[in-house]
């Protein structure tokens, strides 16, 4: 088999995240310039960063608060705090890279920087998860690898940032019930990464064959179908997003 080389896995680790990121930027009518994309984009693999140190933290104090308790309730709390770290620095990405700026002037922007800070984590995830195997990297494995990351976690990073930026839109927009928006849309993020996350471990250390990924797709299919409502909805408001 062909062995690759180290300097092929970052561009092919950040395939996925550019293939979306093409597919998400051809929904906007007035596209975003190039520099805030790019920038929102390295803001959210830098969150990756933060998100690793963060989790591995989290990890290790529940672990030790929760060593009497089952197993079970341990690792169920680690997934949804992990769930709730990645979402939170997704989003605080998109904010210090987007939110703050005058060419933030629509509530469709507000979900497509969303996604765009989730595809720059995505990006560096993938990253990490092929240089694993450096430097016994095969081809055939690292394409394999990048095929399945980029129709499960790259994607669910992009739907579920962008779940939370349509609420956020609406939450900006519409400030008379912006609380109730803001909770249903970290709700719906963090709830619905953590319950993929736990099914696909189930999925990886217990069975693994077309019922064990009923969830997982379903999830990825139900949020699809929303995500692409919620950027149609979004087109049609002619507020202008006033972020503060």
């Amino acid at each position: 088999m062909l062995s690759l080389n180290i300097f092929f896995l970052a561009p092919l680790g950040l395939l996925p995240s550019l293939i979306w990121l093409l597919f998400y930027l051809r929904k906007d009518k007035h596209p975003e310039s190039n520099n805030m994309v790019i920038k929102v984009f390295l803001a959210g693999g830098i969150a990756a960063f933060a998100a690793i140190f963060l989790e591995k933290a989290a990890q290790g104090v529940l672990q030790g608060l929760l060593a009497n308790y089952w197993p079970v309730i341990t690792s169920l709390a680690v997934i949804l705090i992990a769930a709730m770290i990645e979402e939170t620095v997704k989003y605080s990405a998109a904010w210090f890279g987007a939110f703050r700026s005058q060419e933030l002037d629509e509530p469709i922007d507000v979900m497509l920087y969303m996604i765009i800070a989730a595809l720059g984590f995505a990006g560096l995830e993938n990253i990490l998860a092929l240089s694993k195997f450096y430097p016994a990297v095969y081809g055939s494995e690292a394409l394999q690898l990048t095929f399945w990351r980029f129709c499960s976690a790259t994607f669910l990073h992009a739907l579920c940032s962008g779940a939370l930026g349509y609420w956020l839109a609406m939450a900006f927009c519409r400030r008379s019930h912006r609380w109730l928006y803001l909770l249903i849309g970290l709700t719906m993020s963090i709830g619905l990464h953590g319950l993929y996350n736990w099914a696909i471990m189930k999925t990886t250390t217990e069975t693994f064959g077309l019922e064990a990924m009923i969830l997982p797709l379903l999830i990825l299919i139900g949020l699809g179908y929303l995500v692409g409502r919620w950027f149609k909805k979004l087109k049609k408001l002619k507020s202008v997003c006033l972020i503060k």
